[in-house]
């Protein structure tokens, strides 16, 4: 499988200069994975990176997508695959960096599988993992399914987490399954890290980091998008900010009361994001200024 990297966290956590970091570092480009930066005329209000961002480290899935256009995470994984593709050709590192859980998620693991994942024994697989280690785990396996455990490395905690919950939720193998297409398997191997600190700290550069947008012009880029044609009905037009900017403009609020909701959301959106990022197995949580932790962990995976 190729390798690559992928960073991901809560809105407003550093992952875009974290992020170009690593690529400098290793040469490496970046692959965004974020479900509003996606968008063309939509700057401000998804905090894309600005122009001396993306001449330290080329961006692709940024600023591509007509804001009236549909995208969703099967989009998404068929095109990220096809940069990742053109990036090995290139013998440059692709680095997943974004916020959006499902678009990462689609990418890494595949989005075909029959039944819903159980997090109830995804959670027990997970404590066990931490508790007795791999080498239980792939013992597990090896008795219920050896076709899976000889394909599966040991220290390959996700995909041994992954197989044994198929086979306590359905009573069928994870080999069985993929041979009959009912899951698609892993094209890609990732060292993901996720972005996080205190949570107070956070909340407080959500709040800040509105105000700056509200003093670089998000009232003024909503207008303008409105002027352009595009509906505040629209799907993208109904995002954080953009959403909030026109209550605004309907008159449901006033203009205090719309940022008031905008931080209030924002922060509550980055609640979920943790909480998200937390199911992940296999995820290792490092600070925004750990740069020298990463690039340690990224030259050991890499080698």
């Amino acid at each position: 499988m190729k390798k690559i990297i992928t960073i991901c966290g809560p809105t407003g956590i550093g992952k875009t200069s974290f992020s170009i970091a690593i690529a400098r570092h290793f040469n490496g480009e970046i692959i965004g994975a974020d479900s509003m930066q996606i968008y063309k005329y939509m700057d401000i209000g998804t905090a894309k990176p600005d122009s001396d961002e993306l001449k330290m480290a080329p961006h692709h899935l940024v600023d591509f997508l007509d804001p009236k256009e549909a995208f969703d995470a099967g989009l998404y994984a068929t095109q990220a695959g096809q940069v990742i593709e053109t990036l090995y050709n290139k013998d440059r590192l692709p680095i997943i960096a974004g916020g959006t859980g499902l678009y990462i998620r689609a990418l890494l693991y595949g989005l075909f599988r029959s039944h819903p994942v159980c997090e109830k024994t995804l959670a027990t697989l997970t404590c066990l993992q931490k508790e007795k280690g791999n080498l239980f785990l792939h013992g597990q396996l090896k008795a219920c399914d050896p076709v899976a455990a000889q394909k599966i490395h040991p220290n390959d905690s996700f995909r041994l987490i992954r197989a044994l919950e198929v086979f306590k939720t359905t009573g069928q193998p994870i080999s069985i399954k993929q041979k009959g297409h009912d899951f698609k398997d892993f094209k890609y191997k990732s060292l993901t890290i996720g972005l996080c600190m205190d949570r107070k700290k956070l909340y407080e550069r959500i709040n800040r980091r509105v105000d700056m947008m509200i003093d670089q012009g998000l009232l003024n880029e909503v207008n303008s998008l409105v002027d352009k044609g595009y509906s505040l009905d629209l799907k993208s037009m109904q995002s954080i900010g953009y959403r909030h900017m026109g209550m605004f403009l309907k008159k449901e609020v006033d203009f205090d009361e719309a940022i008031r909701l905008l931080k209030r959301d924002t922060r509550r959106y980055a609640k979920r994001q943790f909480t998200w990022f937390n199911k992940e197995p296999g995820l290792i949580w490092l600070e925004p200024s750990q740069i020298d932790s990463a690039i340690e962990l990224i030259k050991e995976f890499l080698t």
